[in-house]
C-alpha cells in the first residue's frame, strides 16, 4: 500500500526538533511522496527552507506562493523573487497555495482578489499548475477559477483542503481540477464536505494531511503530520463502500499522473513510480 501526502508543511518550526523522525515515519507508513507547501511572510526565508527540504528526500516536492492571508505584502520584487527560484529549481511543481480566505480576512478582500487573478496568470506563464486556499469565499473563488481555466495555456490545478459544496467539487471537476481532502473530513459536523467527497470521481481524488493542521479522527487533536493521511484515506475509502487499498492506490495514481503530465522532475517520479512495482 502506498500513500502521497498531496499537501503538507513539513519545514514548520513546529516540526524543528523531530523533523527527519516525521519524514521518516511518513515513509515507513507507507507515504511514497508529499507536496510540502510554502507559506510565511513574503519576506522571510520560508521559499528557501522549503525549497532546500525538497532538495534533501527525492519523494519530497514543493510549491511556492503567497497565500491570501499575505497577499497584502505581494509585490512585484517578491514575484520576480518567486520567479527565479522556480526557474533555478525543478523540484518546485506548482504554485500556490493560493487563493481567497475571507473567514480570517488578513488581507483586504479586494487585494486577495487582484493577487489571486495575479498568481494564477504567473503560473499560466510559467506552466505550472496551482494550488488553491479557498475559505469562505466559494463564489468568488469558482468564478476566478472557471474564468482562468477555459485559457488553453491553463495547467489545471488542485482545490486543497476542500471545504465547498458538491455542486463547487462537481463544476472543478468538469474543468479538471483535483479536489483534494483532509482530516477534517473525517470530523463529527463535516457532513457538507463528506457530500461533496461522495460525488467527486475517484479519478480526481487526493488526500493530504495539511500538517501540521487538522489531524483526521481517529488522532483529532494531536500535531498533525504527514503519516496520519493514512486516516483520512482509509475515513474515504469506508464512507465511499470501496476498499482502502483501492483508494490508496488510485489517489496515488492521480497524483503523479498529474503532475506529470506537467513535469519538470521526471528522474524523481521515476523513481517514485519505481517504488510501487
Amino acid at each position: 500500500m502506498y500513500l502521497v501526502d498531496s499537501h503538507c508543511h513539513v519545514d514548520s518550526s513546529v516540526f524543528d526538533l523531530d523533523r527527519e523522525n516525521v519524514i521518516e515515519r511518513a515513509f515507513s507508513s507507507g507515504v511514497i511522496a508529499m507536496l510540502n507547501v510554502a507559506t510565511g511572510s513574503p519576506g522571510g526565508d520560508s521559499f528557501e527552507k522549503t525549497i532546500e527540504l525538497a532538495r534533501s528526500y527525492d519523494q519530497i516536492f514543493a510549491s511556492v506562493g503567497i497565500h491570501p492571508h499575505d497577499a497584502k505584502e505581494y509585490s512585484l520584487e517578491v514575484e520576480n523573487r518567486l520567479i527565479r527560484l522556480v526557474k533555478e529549481n525543478e523540484k518546485i511543481i506548482a504554485w500556490g497555495e493560493i487563493g481567497l480566505d475571507f473567514y480570517y480576512n488578513h488581507s483586504p478582500q479586494d487585494v486577495q482578489i487582484k493577487v489571486f487573478r495575479r498568481q494564477i496568470e504567473v503560473a499560466i506563464d510559467l506552466g505550472l499548475p496551482i494550488i488553491v486556499h479557498s475559505r469562505n469565499a466559494d463564489d468568488e473563488t469558482l468564478s476566478i477559477l472557471l474564468e482562468y481555466s477555459s485559457d488553453k495555456a491553463f495547467r489545471g490545478g488542485i482545490m486543497h483542503c476542500f471545504g465547498g459544496s458538491a455542486q463547487m467539487a462537481e463544476k472543478l471537476v468538469e474543468r479538471g481540477f483535483l479536489i483534494s481532502f483532509a482530516g477534517n473530513v473525517t470530523f463529527k459536523n463535516a457532513e457538507n464536505l463528506r457530500r461533496a467527497a461522495g460525488i467527486v470521481p475517484i479519478d480526481k481524488l487526493l488526500v493530504e494531511t495539511d500538517s501540521p493542521f487538522l489531524a483526521p479522527v481517529p488522532v483529532r487533536g494531536r500535531r498533525c503530520e504527514p503519516s496520519f493521511v493514512r486516516h483520512t484515506a482509509e475515513f474515504l475509502a469506508k464512507f465511499r463502500g470501496i476498499n482502502f487499498d483501492e483508494l490508496a492506490y488510485k489517489t496515488t495514481q492521480n497524483f503523479l499522473r498529474f503532475f506529470m503530465s506537467h513535469d519538470r522532475s521526471i528522474a524523481y517520479f521515476e523513481k517514485i513510480l519505481a517504488l510501487r512495482q
